[in-house]
């Protein structure tokens, strides 16, 4: 066709490499992330095999093997996960975690909440149950958003703990008077889209794992559980609710008697820090296996956040031994 150079003709004893003019070179590809770490592999197929059973009158609550979910504001880049386990995928249960990621307000007065629950095993409708917790503090962070935004911004940390224990009283409150019992665990991350301000707040209450990547190495930063209901833990985050100080009206919703322990914890993010969250699926694989603390460390501590489809295949790297659903959200600051 006009225009178009005239093809390559190969010399006699010229090398059949690739010419250099107009020929893209492409470095190899990573290696792939591998279907488990640890001396043995799981014993269950490492795809799904069995699909819950469905009711046609009630096709609105079927609940999807996996949801993944990012976004970037702010000096964060977010990455979430929920997965079924291999356990329910074979067993053709539903997954019982729920995962919830939303923005509430614009610019850099947005507040991104990050929550996650997992219902209890035995408690009928748990997967339910856990969209229902996700849901219900969703609600109620969304109303208080502009508020806590400010408290994030001042560093209010006593305001930001005692308005959040609330919240997570009322959440897992509705709950129970529901079955009468604790029915899920709850966990949730706000994070401010301001890139001035760098504090990340945790809370929520049940199991699960709170851990921080830097320099290479993992450290668990869960929140230590007070030895008596109702008081706060032994690092000073109490900061003038011991002074005497008369406490104003609170602007959050009113609170439910306590009945499972309050975590919160603020923490100060640095460049380079990646910082997860995780239900126990994940939480407990990571502190009893070696291998996948090495395997996630090194994958993990790149300048960039890997792309969705590689943080999934990270986080469902399996172990033996742990087959339990697994929801994770991880934050890498820049």
């Amino acid at each position: 066709m006009p225009g178009w150079p005239a093809p390559a003709v190969a010399q006699p004893g010229a090398p059949r490499g690739p010419v250099a003019t107009g020929v893209a070179h492409f470095t190899p590809a990573a290696p792939p992330t591998p279907d488990y770490v640890g001396s043995r592999p799981p014993t269950y197929a490492p795809e799904p095999t069995a699909l819950p059973a469905a009711d046609p009158e009630e096709l609105g609550g079927l609940v999807s093997d996996t949801v993944l979910e990012g976004a970037r504001y702010g000096a964060c880049t977010l990455r979430a996960v929920s997965l079924r386990g291999d356990s329910a995928r074979y067993r053709g249960e539903a997954r019982r975690d729920a995962l919830l990621v939303a923005r509430f307000g614009a610019g850099e007065q947005a507040l991104v909440l990050v929550a996650m629950a997992k219902g209890a095993r035995a408690a009928p409708g748990a997967h339910r149950a856990a969209a229902e917790a996700c849901r219900w503090i969703g609600q109620a962070v969304g109303r208080s958003h502009e508020r806590l935004v400010e408290d994030l911004r001042a560093d209010r940390r006593g305001d930001l703990k005692s308005g959040l224990n609330r919240l997570t009283d009322r959440t897992l409150g509705k709950l129970r008077a529901a079955s009468g019992e604790p029915t899920a665990s709850l966990r949730c991350l706000l994070l401010p889209a301001d890139p001035d301000c760098r504090t990340r707040v945790f809370f929520g209450a049940g199991e699960g794992g709170l851990f921080r990547l830097r320099d290479g190495e993992w450290r668990s930063i869960e929140p230590a559980v007070p030895a008596v209901p109702g008081e706060g833990p032994p690092d000073g985050d109490r900061l003038t609710m011991d002074l005497g100080i008369p406490v104003p009206p609170s602007p959050y919703e009113a609170a439910e008697p306590p009945q499972t322990p309050f975590r919160f914890r603020a923490a100060l993010a640095r460049p380079g820090d990646v910082l997860m969250m995780c239900t126990s699926g994940l939480a407990d694989p990571l502190r009893g296996e070696a291998s996948l603390r090495a395997f996630l460390g090194r994958r993990w501590s790149r300048a960039a956040a890997p792309g969705l489809a590689g943080f999934l295949a990270d986080v469902q790297t399996r172990v033996k031994g742990y087959a339990d659903d697994r929801t994770a959200a991880s934050v890498w600051e820049a």
